[in-house]
């Protein structure tokens, strides 16, 4: 994976521009594929790239990564055979307890995943699974409020990748958990809304395992120029299907050995 491109780079601008537009106004955009997907998904990271230079330019400040697609199932369905990632940005992270506005996002839904919190620089693409445990400073529970600017969520790998992953904001547990004694792979989670179950799953979910799944994002931010550096946040991928959401729910994901978090959701605009 790169960040090469045949694709005219003024075609690029056009498709960033477009989704950084749809984020701004709040009103969804047609998908970009049609633009891109000559140049393949290297042309869709590269209007990633070119959003995050822009909001990092413009003073966001990038604390993490997502990873998406680590459902084999979901990577059929979309034709690839990888994972995707985004870039997680400060503002993007709401507290538990603090309630989450439906006007931060356009089209939410939700999924509940384990975060990893790194404890030091990752700066080698050939990151071993060993150095990948040793880096992980402690986990806690997360919901992904994921999110897409493409209208009607009719997106393809080239709409999902460009568009930052389908990102949006998230909620971290404050409890967190170190890695001694916890088998993430069999950690089992269910997530409700309003106490009823809409989603359960396991984290051998994500590619087998959290740490799989990490150590892949790892390796390729290496490559691509974008370590992980001491403090970022991952989320390691959904654990189980996605729900959606809307204004006045309370979402509250368990997952067994890492436990609880809650999100509410604003009944109003506020």
């Amino acid at each position: 994976m790169t960040m090469e491109t045949t694709i005219d780079p003024r075609v690029i601008q056009q498709a960033a521009e477009q989704l950084r537009g749809a984020a701004t106004s709040g009103t969804p955009v047609a998908p970009v594929r049609d633009l891109i997907s000559a140049g393949g998904v290297d042309a869709a990271y590269a209007v990633q790239e070119v959003n995050t230079r822009h909001y990092v330019d413009s003073g966001r400040r990038l604390v993490g990564r997502k990873i998406g697609l680590t459902s084999l199932a979901v990577q059929r369905q979309l034709g690839v055979d990888q994972p995707d990632y985004g870039m997680l940005f400060a503002d993007m992270d709401v507290p538990e307890g603090i309630p989450v506005s439906l006007d931060q996002v356009i089209q939410p839904k939700v999924e509940a995943e384990i975060a990893i919190v790194i404890g030091r620089d990752l700066p080698h693409p050939d990151l071993t699974t060993a150095e990948m445990i040793r880096a992980v400073e402690y986990v806690v529970p997360a919901i992904e409020i994921v999110d897409s600017r493409v209208a009607n969520w009719d997106i393809r790998i080239w709409d999902t990748v460009a568009d930052n992953a389908s990102s949006g904001l998230f909620v971290l547990g404050a409890v967190p958990r170190k890695l001694d004694g916890l088998d993430l792979r069999e950690c089992g989670m269910v997530m409700e809304i309003k106490g009823e179950p809409i989603s359960v799953g396991a984290g051998i979910a994500c590619l087998g395992s959290p740490i799989t799944a990490s150590l892949w994002l790892a390796r390729v931010m290496a490559r691509v120029g974008r370590p992980l550096l001491e403090g970022d946040v991952i989320l390691s991928g959904a654990l189980g299907p996605m729900a959606g959401v809307k204004r006045g729910d309370v979402v509250e994901a368990r997952i067994n050995g890492v436990g609880t978090v809650r999100a509410e959701f604003a009944a109003n605009g506020n």
